[in-house]
């Protein structure tokens, strides 16, 4: 239902995942027998977890080790991975400059001309110690590096920018690049994304996308809703898009999974996101905070280098346990963020959800006095009252 905010404009009221809260059903079950598998572009995982393409997150290590984990990793092709063969000492230096100074060196570091044999080379260090070699690029880097990708054997290609679309209106001087044509002629898999409405999820799946991003800008490390005053809180947006990925199943046969970008940091967090019809989720800052992480302690967007308008900001996330801590435990924290998978397979359990499809079907409903209760209890863990 449209809402009229003043004369002249109407808006649909949206929902974050803040203001939800999931239902339990009539019958509960062992979280051991909760499957969480899933599978996009024909690979199957045993997680629905990917760790976001953002160079404080993925290195060939990380990649390799999510992978062993049962998750997935993506790596930034237009980072720091690929300009230097030695990112160590950029790393070090992003982690060691102070704030005012940030934007300024990241400008400079990314000024490095990426390099097509770096980026052969980071896949095949990824696919010689058995990891899925998952990869991102912009549109514009997909149309310069595509070819280096398919040449090196990568597994899926992620195509990611703030918003992607199949209508783009360039300057005469400047080719678009043509996605469907694009998807159809990558010997692999391609995932696209971020967008957030029923109608640009659904042109992304009929263009040939394997799987669809959705979120724009709710991420801890981006600030683009900030800058540019552009995003659909979650909740909505994951509907919506799910909801296109399910017409287009029943047109064509062909399944697409909807992939929740941004703002997730608990488990809980991916939880609702699969309630909401999400089939896996791609998250950044808590895997930032994992001792094989590269950033160092740190946490950095995507656009942050951009010498035109910068967009992200570094964040200190810090170092709270190793990657099998995060995402399969034992959790060492009780704030959501250590066993991600533990939390999933709990919530299917209490829910009575025995796979991913179980789990998209059950009962949410709206509760933003949720948020006031959650601050309530933190504010009582500060003063030491406990519950």
């Amino acid at each position: 239902m449209d809402i009229q905010i003043g004369r002249g404009k109407t808006a649909r009221r949206a929902y974050g995942i803040d203001e939800i809260a999931l239902v339990p059903g009539q019958r509960t079950l062992d979280p051991k027998l909760a499957d969480t598998r899933w599978q996009l572009g024909g690979i199957e995982r045993e997680i629905p977890i990917i760790a976001s393409a953002m160079d404080g997150v993925v290195d060939v290590g990380m990649a390799v080790r999510l992978s062993q984990l049962g998750a997935l990793g993506v790596l930034n092709l237009e980072g720091i991975q690929t300009r230097y063969a030695d990112p160590n000492p950029v790393l070090d230096r992003i982690a060691s400059v102070g704030k005012s100074e940030f934007v300024t060196l990241m400008q400079e570091l990314y000024a490095e001309p990426i390099k097509p044999e770096l980026i052969e080379q980071r896949i095949h260090e990824i696919k010689q110690q058995g990891g899925v070699a998952a990869v991102s690029a912009t549109p514009i880097g997909a149309t310069k590096y595509g070819a280096a990708v398919a040449k090196a054997g990568a597994d899926l290609f992620f195509i990611q920018a703030t918003v992607v679309s199949t209508a783009h209106l360039a300057p005469e001087s400047v080719v678009p690049l043509d996605l469907a044509h694009f998807c159809q002629e990558m010997p692999i898999p391609v995932i696209l994304g971020n967008c957030v409405t029923y109608e640009v999820a659904l042109n992304l799946m009929k263009a040939g996308a394997a799987g669809v991003l959705v979120g724009i800008g709710p991420g801890a490390a981006c600030t683009s809703r900030g800058v540019l005053g552009v995003g659909v809180p979650q909740v909505t947006a994951i509907a919506d898009c799910a909801a296109a990925r399910d017409e287009y199943f029943q047109e064509t046969g062909n399944y697409v999974p909807v992939i929740a970008d941004g703002g997730l940091i608990t488990g809980g967090d991916i939880c609702k996101c699969i309630a909401c019809g999400a089939d896996g989720v791609m998250i950044g800052s808590p895997f930032a905070k994992a001792k094989e992480a590269p950033g160092r302690g740190y946490h950095w967007g995507m656009a942050t280098p951009s010498p035109i308008l910068p967009r992200g900001t570094r964040i200190r996330v810090d170092t709270t346990g190793t990657l099998e801590q995060i995402l399969r435990g034992p959790a060492q924290l009780d704030d959501g963020t250590h066993n991600l998978l533990g939390a999933l397979q709990t919530s299917m359990g209490t829910l009575g959800a025995k796979n991913i499809k179980e789990m998209q079907q059950v009962e949410i409903v709206i509760a933003p006095s949720l948020l006031t209760e959650g601050k309530v209890y933190q504010k009582a863990q500060q003063l030491g009252m406990g519950k």
